[in-house]
């Protein structure tokens, strides 16, 4: 299996682990400052970006074209099962990895494409994946959730002694 789709499994095994061990209350809990957002919210976010890598048509991926169902961000069991529909594809994907792909995505300053190639971005999904997931431990800190991952939020370069700090 590629080293991408093997960095990006283990990446989403966090989630599995996460859902697994929350309540749909502490999912939805929305009232940490300053953003507001829930755990759910990103997850779902999470889960959509890789749902327009593998929904990919012509080579083309489009960014901006996320479902955002709502149902995934309030509900452990319904984002276990998109969790699950994502975990499925990637294990089946059949796309060459340096193929050339033309992704769609909002910069800030409206809709614009952008030529990458499948494993540039899948790899940039994985590293979102990690950023949201920094955002997440914040959210478990101000909550007081507790999770046995010393390694969660943080990307894999981050140095060791940082960690352990």
């Amino acid at each position: 299996m590629n080293l991408i789709i093997q960095s990006t499994l283990k990446t989403l095994q966090k989630s599995q682990i996460l859902l697994g061990n929350l309540s749909n209350a502490q999912l939805c809990d929305a009232s940490v400052s300053p953003y507001y957002s829930s755990i759910g919210c990103h997850i779902r976010h999470i889960l959509d970006f890789y749902d327009c890598i593998l929904n990919a048509k012509d080579g083309k991926v489009d960014l901006t074209a996320r479902s955002r169902n709502k149902a995934v961000e309030c509900d452990c069991g319904c984002a276990q099962d998109y969790l699950s529909d994502i975990l499925g594809s990637l294990n089946l994907i059949t796309f060459n990895m340096e193929e050339a792909v033309l992704v769609t995505d909002d910069l800030g300053l409206g809709k614009t494409e952008i030529p990458y190639t499948y494993g540039a971005l899948l790899a940039q999904a994985n590293s979102h994946t990690i950023h949201h997931y920094a955002i997440i431990n914040y959210i478990f800190d101000s909550l007081g959730i507790v999770i046995n991952d010393s390694d969660f939020g943080y990307n894999p370069t981050t140095p060791k002694q940082i960690l352990e700090e």
